[in-house]
């Protein structure tokens, strides 16, 4: 009987590339403090997620990086602050898959966010969120449902991002993956409300979409220690998973160059020439009114 060969030796013979983000090309500081999912070398070798069959968008994205000298920059906000949240859980099987294909991931803590508008948004947790979204290419949101709806502190994330800040619109443009957690059965409330806080947000949202029901069944080490290194169990939601994170990175290859594009609209354009004409009025009404003073003395 022949050998059987795996399906990870597979790739290899057929030279899809391996495009995470490796330890010695990373930054060190944005490692420890945005990747917590990350998995230890000789676990990540065998891991489920480095045997799956990704090699149209693992192709995808290697072209992109080539084409443009950068990878795909995705922001992940999850909403619950429990020491074992299944939406962190989530949020971080989903990362461990953009990693894979070649995303820069990172992942915003909301611990120490505060309640909007119970601080200046010069707060440090405040600033940061808003820094994370202005540099991404697109967003994934991870909310549990709790009372048929998202939770407090997923949606004080969103609240804290402001639509526009001046002329610039922190999330227009950019594309959007969501997934809902959920303590009994199957729901899709809060994904509903995500793809309307999406489309207020003005943002590109995949059809696809995740709800993982009675996610404490669906989890490595029922109870855990919150340490984040539980892994989602081999299920149909599993695989729903790989499919919207794999459409995500298509989507957002497609999308990328044209993002900047969609920050450029006429209702903006006529809002900055009429504030440059005004500018411009008041310079000249300060001038006169200096040549005018000057000439009185």
């Amino acid at each position: 009987m022949g050998s059987i060969t795996s399906p990870r030796t597979l790739r290899t013979l057929a030279q899809v590339p391996e495009l995470a983000i490796s330890a010695a090309e990373d930054d060190l500081e944005i490692r420890e403090k945005y990747r917590p999912f990350l998995l230890d070398p000789e676990v990540e070798a065998t891991d489920w997620v480095s045997q799956l069959e990704l090699d149209t968008a693992i192709s995808m994205a290697q072209a992109d990086i080539e084409k443009t000298s950068s990878r795909l920059k995705v922001l992940v906000l999850y909403g619950s602050l429990r020491k074992r949240s299944y939406s962190k859980l989530m949020a971080f099987e989903a990362s461990r898959i953009l990693h894979r294909l070649g995303c820069d991931v990172r992942i915003f803590n909301p611990s120490l966010l505060p309640i909007r508008d119970s601080v200046p948004d010069t707060h440090p947790s405040v600033k940061e969120l808003r820094a994370l979204s202005l540099w991404s290419d697109g967003h994934l949101w991870v909310s549990p449902e709790q009372h048929g709806n998202l939770t407090a502190v997923f949606k004080n994330q969103i609240d804290w991002i402001p639509l526009s800040t001046g002329s610039v619109r922190p999330t227009q443009g950019r594309t959007l993956a969501i997934v809902q957690i959920n303590g009994g059965s199957q729901s899709f409330n809060a994904l509903n409300s995500l793809r309307i806080l999406g489309r207020w947000m003005r943002m590109w949202t995949i059809v696809n979409q995740s709800s993982l029901p009675m996610a404490y069944k669906c989890f490595e080490d029922e109870g855990g220690d919150g340490s984040g290194k539980s892994r989602l169990l081999p299920s149909g939601n599993r695989e729903r998973l790989v499919d919207c994170m794999e459409e995500f990175v298509k989507f957002t290859v497609m999308q990328r160059p044209y993002k900047e594009s969609f920050g450029d609209r006429f209702s903006e354009r006529k809002e900055r020439r009429e504030k440059e004409a005004k500018k411009r009025l008041a310079e000249v009404a300060r001038e006169e009114k200096e040549l005018a003073i000057g000439g009185s003395i």
